[in-house]
């Protein structure tokens, strides 16, 4: 017997167990009956090789008693090394072994676990008859394999045995549960019973167990009912059980009520109900229990300590993690691992880094996968990506194997050359089929643009679980891929598995996306309705930015206003909304309400409203918002602010201060700023101006054809064609294309696409006969085609055809031949709408009656009535004052009150001016005025009279919309 081992035994049987035995009982406890001999003066039977000398002296015929009671001593002390040296030794001697005998060793051999030495303890077994006789042999055989993870011998075993006892079944069943076996296990038990035996506590504990993992509540419930039939429910470890399975099955007023029921209760009770209230979020309640049970637990274990932490870490309670550090130290659990590593996974996630990994470089001796992947989630949670990146490296180095755990917090981090390399190591170490893993790698794909890559993740992943669907579908939606994610949803439906609230939340994301039919986002609407989803806050947040996304605003506001709980994706989302679809005062109004209600705002809620002052030239307030967002919100301003700050400026005229705006940034402007002000400058012809922001954007994008283009409308608006020429010939020197006009309308869930001068849609002859006849119609009220948005060098009538067969005039033409009269029409457009067919839009919806809702590059257009929700002012380019003189439709009359009451009002009026004045010329002529003059001038009159009232009959009306 080694020292090691013999130091062992000594401090056992000095330990608490032994401490009541007087010294001549020892020697009883050790001795055996039949053992004549004396033991000498002088032998220690307080350490092995005493403890061993009264069986060297046991004669021969009595050797099989005198081992096993050693080998059932040394067993219940756990002495394992020894019971196998003791059973060596008895084999060689010749020693006979029973049924009791391989029993104890075999259940030492479980304990190692030593699936080699097993093997070979089966096969005395079976060459000594022991596993088809004694039950006691079979069974420990059971649990031998089923401990060693050998799940299959173990089942071969069981199933060889003629008789089994209740115990035999419990070893079964414990093992299969823990491998995962969850529906066997269920299985088992009910064969089990059918078989007439009758189970224990520690059957129910594990049956329990099974369908705690599986959250199988209604088998939940009938195993419950089992455990009081057969008078296990005053059960201490069942009634932890108990718990355990309700808290998984979401059930916490179950588990509390278990609790509540429970007349006793050990440490392992308020640690269940613990943990169980922490699964379920419930934190504080938690916290609460841990404070009434200070006085009934005592001293608090390692696993209380454990837990608690875990509460202050998800609760950001420092205060009380530092208090319960000291309560580690007191006690003595500072060198215990995982106590540790929940300490510093609640310092990293207070914002205590620093400390974090202080205690990190003292757990030098306990450090294990668990330690090292809380410290790199520590980091990466706390944005120190590169140490996160050395711990990784330092792990490996250290032979620590990384886990699914490990490799799922790496991939969170943002680096775009982490995912290549992870999933390198992801393969290298086996890890890919692992669904966690898998998740987490085709997430980061998705995060960096590579959906082909996070697609061949997603097909190789084995045992795909909801979240894994959900990913994908992210992954779907960040790329706008709503062919792609509806698709993908069918076959997830088809294989069976139920979607959550973010699958649902992830497949509306991409209904979004502006090539996705108007009527997608209604039926994943009506299946998260189906699904009782809509109320979740993802879900219902999801929604109110696809219906703003895709022209619905009322729809996205009547989600918004049933929301019950709002968060701050909910409130981005609605303000955005409105900003886009030109209600600033709404946007306005929505601000202070969020601002009120309290919610923490960010630099995506003042973009939103900034964005809301820009569309309707509100100059002031958007400066306001600006500056509240620096000096009262902290919040640094980003490119997205400083261009949409730029767009407020140019569009109102104020271009040098938008100048002094740039010049005064606290980084370099980057392509998006200088873009906003070169469109700026075509709208406004500021040529010198625009030439700047030019050079400054093609030297940030040179191979960005927008900045051609733009620079050669400046150069052809102001007459001057030969800088125009030079920039497009420097385009075709460059190999620069320039982005085709298109747009897009759905008609009965098929999107139809344009462009200019398109006549290879089946119904071309008819779009076009329907375009000349609107033509006709608008110039007969007063419309005169505005040819100055055509920029080229050509006759007037070439501009006017080229104006008439504009991308999205042809989808509204064959909007007006497909649908019944009366229906809205919703036409996409990838570029910015002209002027001129903004006014045909807004005359177009007067006379059809219709309306027509347009989203363009830059926000949404809504015709009604002959108006624009955009205030016709700030949307689309103007055209120059020369050219709004010659264009009568550009006369509008601001009223505030309806335009059929206002024209009845003038005609009465003029017409009873003029038979006044008819009345007054025959009374006049009844004295002998000339009757010819007479007659004459009230012609003349009346013909005034008419004229002036067909033109106020045909003057298009915009009304005052006060928000």
């Amino acid at each position: 017997m080694t020292p090691r081992n013999a130091a062992a035994l000594s401090g056992l049987l000095r330990g608490k167990n032994a401490v009541n035995l007087a010294p001549e009982q020892v020697p009883k406890l050790l001795a055996t009956r039949a053992s004549p001999a004396r033991v000498e003066d002088g032998v220690c039977l307080r350490d092995p090789p005493g403890a061993r000398y009264p069986l060297d002296e046991i004669p021969r015929r009595d050797a099989a008693v005198g081992a096993n009671r050693v080998l059932f001593d040394y067993a219940r002390r756990g002495m394992v090394p020894e019971v196998l040296d003791q059973f060596s030794v008895a084999r060689r001697g010749g020693v006979l072994v029973d049924s009791a005998t391989l029993s104890c060793v075999l259940k030492a051999c479980r304990s190692v676990p030593d699936r080699v030495l097993g093997e070979q303890l089966h096969c005395l077994c079976v060459k000594c008859g022991h596993d088809r006789g004694e039950v006691s042999a079979g069974t420990s055989l059971v649990d031998m394999y089923m401990k060693c993870g050998s799940v299959c011998e173990g089942i071969e075993v069981f199933e060889g045995m003629p008789k089994k006892n209740v115990v035999t079944w419990t070893s079964l069943l414990t093992g299969c549960a823990h491998a995962q076996m969850h529906s066997e296990v269920m299985a088992l038990f009910f064969r089990m019973r059918a078989e007439g035996i009758w189970p224990n506590p520690f059957t129910f504990a594990s049956v329990l167990s099974a369908v705690a993992s599986q959250g199988a509540l209604d088998l939940g419930q009938r195993v419950h009912a089992q455990s009081v039939k057969f008078g296990c429910r005053s059960s201490v470890f069942v009634c932890n059980s108990l718990m355990n399975m309700y808290a998984k099955c979401g059930l916490v007023e179950d588990a509390k009520s278990v609790f509540n029921w429970m007349e006793t209760r050990d440490m392992v009770s308020w640690n269940t109900l613990m943990a169980g209230l922490q699964l379920n979020e419930c934190e504080l309640e938690a916290l609460q229990l841990f404070h009434e049970s200070r006085a009934t637990m005592g001293k608090m274990t390692q696993s209380t300590y454990a837990t608690v932490i875990k509460l202050c870490a998800n609760l950001k309670q420092l205060a009380l993690a530092r208090q319960l550090h000291s309560c580690v130290l007191k006690h003595g659990f500072h060198l215990t691992g995982n106590v540790m590593t929940a300490l510093a996974d609640a310092y990293s996630k207070c914002g205590e880094l620093a400390d974090a990994l202080n205690i990190f470089s003292m757990t030098t001796g306990s450090r294990n996968v668990v330690s090292w992947t809380a410290i790199i989630s520590g980091c990466i949670q706390n944005g120190d990506i590169p140490l996160a990146v050395v711990l990784f490296s330092r792990m490996r180095e250290d032979r620590v194997m990384p886990n699914e755990f490990t490799y799922s917090a790496m991939l969170k981090a943002s680096l775009s050359i982490l995912p290549p390399q992870i999933h390198a190591q992801v393969i290298k170490t086996n890890y890919q089929h692992i669904p966690s893993v898998g998740t987490a790698l085709l997430a980061s794909y998705s995060k960096f643009g590579s959906t082909e890559d996070a697609l061949s993740i997603f097909k190789m992943i084995e045992q795909k679980d909801v979240v894994a669907w959900s990913a994908m579908l992210s992954c779907h939606a960040q790329a706008g891929d709503c062919e792609g994610a509806t698709y993908l949803f069918n076959k997830m439906a088809i294989q069976g598995i139920k979607p959550n609230e973010f699958t649902i939340s992830s497949v509306i994301d991409a209904c979004a996306c502006p090539s996705a039919g108007v009527d997608q986002g209604r039926q994943f609407h009506a299946i998260s309705i189906k699904y009782r989803y809509h109320d979740a806050i993802c879900v219902s947040s999801a929604l109110v930015s696809m219906y703003s996304r895709k022209g619905n605003i009322d729809s996205a506001q009547i989600v918004f206003e049933r929301q019950t709980d709002r968060d701050l994706v909910s409130w981005n989302s609605m303000i955005s909304g409105y900003a886009q679809h030109g209600y600033s005062m709404k946007a306005i109004e929505t601000f202070r309400q969020m601002e009120a209600s309290g919610i923490q705002m960010d630099g995506v809620t003042f973009l939103a409203v900034i964005m809301g002052c820009t569309h309707n030239g509100l100059v002031v307030e958007g400066q306001q918002y600006f500056d509240s967002m620096v000096r009262d919100h902290k919040i640094n301003p980003t490119m997205e602010h400083y261009a949409c700050m730029v767009d407020l400026y140019s569009r109102a005229g104020k271009l040098d201060e938008t100048m002094s705006l740039i010049r005064d940034m606290p980084f370099p402007a980057g392509a998006m700023v200088w873009r906003t002000l070169l469109g700026a400058c075509r709208v406004h012809k500021n040529v010198e101006l625009g030439k700047f922001s030019a050079d400054k954007l093609l030297s940030l994008e040179p191979h960005d054809s927008s900045t051609y283009v733009l620079l050669s409308n400046i150069y052809a608006a102001a007459g001057k064609w030969k800088e125009r020429d030079e920039v497009r010939k420097l385009m075709d020197y460059r190999k620069v294309k320039k982005e085709a006009g298109c747009s897009w309308i759905q008609i009965k869930n098929k999107v139809h696409s344009f462009i200019a001068f398109d006549k290879s849609h089946p119904m071309s002859d008819q779009i076009y006969k329907k375009l000349k006849v609107i033509i006709t119609r608008l110039k007969q009220d007063g419309y005169s085609p505005n040819t100055s948005f055509v920029l080229h060098d050509i006759a007037e009538d070439q501009k006017e055809a080229m104006l008439v067969a504009h991308s999205e005039r042809l989808a509204l033409a064959f909007g007006l031949i497909a649908t019944p009269p009366g229906t809205p029409l919703q036409i996409v457009k990838n570029l910015r709408v002209c002027g001129d067919c903004h006014m045909v839009m807004k005359m177009v919806s007067m006379i059809e009656d219709r309306e027509i809702i347009m989203r363009d590059c830059s926000r949404f257009h809504h015709f009604n009535g002959g108006a624009c929700s955009c205030g016709d002012e700030q949307t689309h380019e103007k055209a120059p004052p020369e050219a709004q003189l010659h264009c009568t439709s550009q006369i509008q009359v601001v009223v505030l009150i309806p335009v059929e009451f206002l024209r009845w009002v003038i005609i009465i009026l003029l017409g009873g001016a003029s038979s006044w004045v008819i009345s007054l010329n025959l009374k006049e002529c009844t004295e002998g005025a000339d009757m010819m003059v007479l007659i004459a001038s009230a012609a003349v009159l009346q013909f005034a009279v008419a004229l002036f009232i067909k033109f106020v009959s045909n003057l298009p009306t915009k009304f005052m919309i006060l928000d």
